[in-house]
């Protein structure tokens, strides 16, 4: 729901002119500060409306006047809200976040609402740099790729500890597989009780991981092989590609990857 801020508005439409206005949205978690300005600069209306895609389509299309150009900085709930006010044919913009940063340098209080006046002026004067916002499958991948890197790397952090745990008794693990690190483990607490509940507890939490990691690596290089452009990357001789990327990353890249028609 639109709520009133102290300055709400600043001048009035008059209608029947061909003033254009010009639009800037300042986005937090909850909520998203929006600000609209005419041709010459002044701010005509102000309101703070909660940060979803259809709340924001219904303020805009609430207006009594069109808007030209919205921008909406790149952030955490950018694309979502960006994909969504496409779709219902607003004019939005997503904006270089370092750009809309370097133009914000001098301002002395940084808040939501100032955030939407300064974006409001950029549209204006048309000093923005807009960014691509990647496909709804490319975010999918993208969170595909995240979640395994995580999972991933605290799998290496528990085995890690492990070691460290084991080599502060003198235990050295040694060189392992992942098939045989386990067994190395209860080979090695083998006899000492308060060990073997330590090593089991961590072992419990790896195994864990490890499948979980290795059902979305599973799921990726089933992407990976659906997708023509990295079945054509399979086909450069391995002479020419074993200096490059690791096969993995190389048949990931692809797939996150828009078609260079953007």
């Amino acid at each position: 729901m639109e709520t009133p801020e102290s300055g709400a508005v600043c001048s009035k439409h008059h209608r029947g002119t061909t003033t254009e206005h010009y639009a800037g949205i300042g986005v937090s978690l909850e909520s998203a500060s929006l600000c609209v300005v005419d041709a010459t600069g002044r701010i005509i209306r102000e309101a703070k409306v909660a940060s979803e895609p259809d709340v924001l389509i219904a303020w805009f299309r609430g207006l009594e006047f069109a808007v030209t150009r919205i921008g909406l900085e790149a952030g955490p709930l950018s694309q979502w809200l960006y994909a969504g006010m496409r779709e219902a044919g607003l004019t939005v913009e997503l904006l270089e976040i370092r750009h809309v940063r370097d133009a914000f340098k001098a301002m002395p209080v940084k808040t939501d609402r100032k955030d939407a006046r300064g974006i409001a002026q950029l549209m204006r004067l048309g000093w923005f740099r807009p960014v691509h916002c990647k496909s709804l499958l490319a975010q999918e991948v993208r969170a595909l790729l995240t979640a395994r890197k995580r999972l991933q790397t605290k799998n290496h952090d528990v085995e890690m500890s492990l070691r460290g745990v084991l080599r502060g008794f003198g235990l050295k693990v040694g060189p392992t597989t992942p098939r045989t690190f386990a067994t190395r483990i209860r080979e090695l607490v083998a006899g000492h009780p308060a060990l073997s509940t330590v090593a089991e507890a961590l072992l419990a939490a790896r195994s864990t991981l490890f499948g979980q990691w290795q059902q979305l690596e599973k799921r990726l290089r089933s992407l990976a092989r659906e997708d023509r452009r990295v079945r054509l990357l399979t086909t450069v001789p391995a002479s020419a590609r074993s200096s490059g990327l690791p096969m993995y990353r190389r048949l990931t890249i692809p797939v996150v990857s828009d078609p260079p028609r953007r």
